[in-house]
């Protein structure tokens, strides 16, 4: 059975990987849907955290800085995106975005 004072620490992190699982299914704006995922990511990170200290294991502590370059590279990549399609349509509506794919007519 899991510590006793463990089990607060897996269940926040269980609540805001719901949360962020939730932000991104049910919002539009792309700003918030990625803030999500960073959410999500943070979640991962306290249950390796948390599972590295339980067990006085490295491995998982590791396995979490590897989240957080994972997740400043993501960052980067992902706030030109927003710039970019933000100067496109002006708009960060996801519905606004469902032809990238096409070319569009000037």
């Amino acid at each position: 059975m899991i510590a006793h004072s463990l089990f607060p620490y897996i269940v926040l992190a269980m609540i805001l990987f719901s949360i962020g699982l939730l932000g991104v299914i049910s919002r539009k704006n792309i700003f918030v849907i990625y803030m999500s995922i960073e959410l999500m990511l943070n979640a991962i990170n306290l249950l390796f955290v948390t599972l590295a200290h339980y067990h006085q294991s490295m491995a998982s502590q590791v396995m979490a800085m590897f989240v957080i370059a994972i997740a400043a590279a993501e960052a980067a990549i992902f706030l030109s995106l927003i710039v970019v399609l933000y100067k496109r349509k002006k708009s960060l509506d996801s519905d606004s975005y469902k032809a990238l794919s096409q070319k569009e007519s000037l």
